[in-house]
């Protein structure tokens, strides 16, 4: 248990240094979580490593549950929608209020230049999900 930890912490900083090599500003929120902001645009997303899985998830808007109706549903996970490589989810908040988040993940395996690819392209479509996300959810905001 202890050497998963400390591998952890060791992916975390490594995924840490290839995204700040490239333009990001990241920022170490928490043990094994990452705040990852681009500079161009100032969104912000979020990274989580768990053992060898590393999520990324941003939250896109806050509604009222009522504003999610089928339609609404149906349109956010259409094939067509505009999202190719993310997926949304929905987190109920209390108070009737649901936040919508896309999020994407890749696995690592040893830190080479294959998942150097992989972590830089779970980043890139995510940020471009969001633009299309927009047009998906305008309705909503």
């Amino acid at each position: 248990m202890v050497e998963t930890l400390n591998a952890s912490a060791n992916n975390s900083a490594q995924v840490h240094v290839i995204l700040a090599e490239n333009g990001y500003d990241v920022t170490d929120v928490a043990p094994n979580v990452l705040s990852i902001r681009q500079l161009d645009s100032g969104v912000t997303i979020q990274a989580v490593l768990e053992g060898e899985i590393i999520f990324f998830s941003v939250t896109c808007l806050t509604v009222a549950n009522e504003k999610l109706t089928p339609e609404v549903l149906r349109h956010m996970l259409a094939a067509d929608n505009g999202i190719s490589t993310s997926h949304f989810q929905l987190y109920e908040l209390g108070d009737g209020q649901t936040a919508i988040a896309l999020s994407n993940f890749c696995k690592l395996q040893g830190l080479g230049a294959d998942d150097k690819d992989d972590i830089l392209s779970c980043v890139h479509f995510l940020f471009a999900d969001i633009l299309a996300a927009r047009d998906v959810l305008h309705d909503l905001a």
